[in-house]
């Protein structure tokens, strides 16, 4: 009980003894009774609890992406696809159960030894992508410049703590367009529809490598656990979030691909086939204002990282910080612009990056953190209920490893990198408009 009761107290500094922590809760509760805790400004900038936990992980899981796997679905077909996304679901629900684990793990220990504890690309080509298909005025190169300046103004929040009211607003972003997607039920099929897919083994992983990146959006786990005030609440957080992503991504993804089947393989952007209404602007509009809160929560750890190599992480200057920030977003501005794939890009991303951060590198932690029969019996957290035995742990983490290596790596770094040579090859470097239709001829 001693490592729990430590950990649920990590937010507090762990340099102090018992009489300064005293004094330290009791001037928080005299802090209280001048200025209320609920007040309109922490409803919507300060978050730290189970809940705000929650709608992060769901909403930073399933955004952008919501709209490629449909594209998914063609390349590996109906059964396929639903079977994929519960298991790399499940799988990510895993690693992310581990990753919290280790945080506790380490924050347990640096405790007992005094240390205080105070306090992307794609989205960018999501961004462009999509509001191309409201306004095709300007191409999608344009609207990237356009977005990437629009994006460059996360550098002014914090951290997470500061993501309350986004990340609620976020979601229901993301679940509107979710349900339009499946409002293709109630459109129908497109005349001469076909489903042929799986056709090819390089369409085949990669869509599967696809799937893969789409549940693991936990790469921010640490930094949404360290923003909760208890941090040890956060162990099942990530599945109950991905519970109810299920039911926004596989029927939007099955209702999509029902309607358009094999047209989606040249289509990696659902929204490039549905027909042009308010409700489809409307979705269009609101995954845009999703992207910017996406790109803020893909970047804040990258931004840390950053503010502490130049010194200024610990300033009370946001401004201060937001100027040390902004080189980070110069180069992800950049790469935007090269490699405009909107989809493909998605799986590349999942095979050589994802499946190692999120993946791979959590259940090898594991193993090497809990290695030695005295680490396993005075760690912080036992194994879980549902599997209470160390070797079953390490049974789930070995297949983890080989797994996510063998397929994801392996077969999905080629059948991604094939298919991301064939954009470059038929659409060139900074192309300017990706899977754009062809202007009308002139007479």
């Amino acid at each position: 009980m001693v490592p729990q009761k430590q950990a649920e107290e990590a937010i507090v500094p762990g340099n102090m003894n018992e009489n300064d922590r005293d004094d330290h809760h009791q001037a928080e509760e005299e802090a209280e009774d001048i200025h209320p805790r609920v007040s309109f400004k922490s409803f919507l900038w300060h978050g730290g609890s189970v809940y705000d936990a929650w709608f992060s992980c769901a909403s930073n899981q399933v955004a952008q992406v919501l709209l490629t796997l449909p594209y998914s679905f063609s390349q590996l077909g109906l059964l396929s696809g639903v079977i994929l996304q519960v298991f790399y679901g499940l799988l990510g629900s895993w690693t992310a159960y581990l990753i919290s684990v280790l945080y506790v793990e380490y924050r347990t220990r640096k405790e007992k030894e005094n240390v205080s504890f105070k306090n992307h690309v794609i989205q960018l080509i999501a961004c462009a992508s999509n509001i191309y298909y409201i306004n095709d005025r300007l191409d999608k190169r344009t609207w990237t410049y356009i977005f990437g300046a629009c994006c460059a103004t996360t550098v002014f929040i914090p951290s997470y703590h500061n993501y309350r009211i986004w990340s609620f607003l976020g979601l229901g972003m993301t679940s509107y367009t979710a349900w339009y997607l499946i409002a293709s039920f109630v459109h129908g099929q497109v005349e001469g529809v076909t489903h042929s897919g799986p056709t090819k083994m390089v369409l085949y992983f990669t869509g599967a490598t696809n799937i893969l990146y789409t549940f693991g959006g936990h790469a921010v786990t640490v930094e949404i656990m360290h923003a909760m005030w208890k941090p040890q609440k956060f162990k099942y957080i990530y599945l109950l979030a991905t519970s109810y992503v299920f039911t926004l991504t596989i029927p939007s993804a099955a209702a999509v691909y029902w309607a358009f089947g094999d047209q989606l393989l040249t289509h990696s952007n659902a929204f490039s086939l549905l027909p042009r209404t308010g409700f489809r602007d409307a979705a269009v509009i609101l995954m845009l204002i999703h992207q910017f809160i996406t790109f803020g929560f893909a970047c804040t750890p990258l931004y840390f990282v950053w503010e502490k190599v130049l010194g200024v992480h610990d300033t009370k200057s946001i401004c201060l910080r937001a100027l040390a920030r902004l080189p980070v977003v110069i180069p992800i501005w950049f790469l935007a612009i090269i490699f405009p794939f909107f989809g493909p890009i998605n799986s590349a991303v999942g095979a050589f990056l994802v499946s190692f951060t999120v993946y791979i590198i959590p259940a090898l932690a594991h193993m090497l953190t809990y290695r030695k029969a005295s680490a396993r019996q005075n760690a912080a957290e036992k194994p879980p209920c549902f599997l209470p035995s160390w070797t079953g742990m390490y049974v789930v983490n070995i297949f983890v490893v080989l797994w996510v290596f063998i397929v994801g790596f392996g077969f999905g770094g080629w059948a991604s990198m094939t298919n991301f040579i064939k954009q470059v090859d038929t659409f060139g470097l900074f192309a300017k408009c990706y899977q754009c239709k062809p202007p009308p001829a002139k007479h």
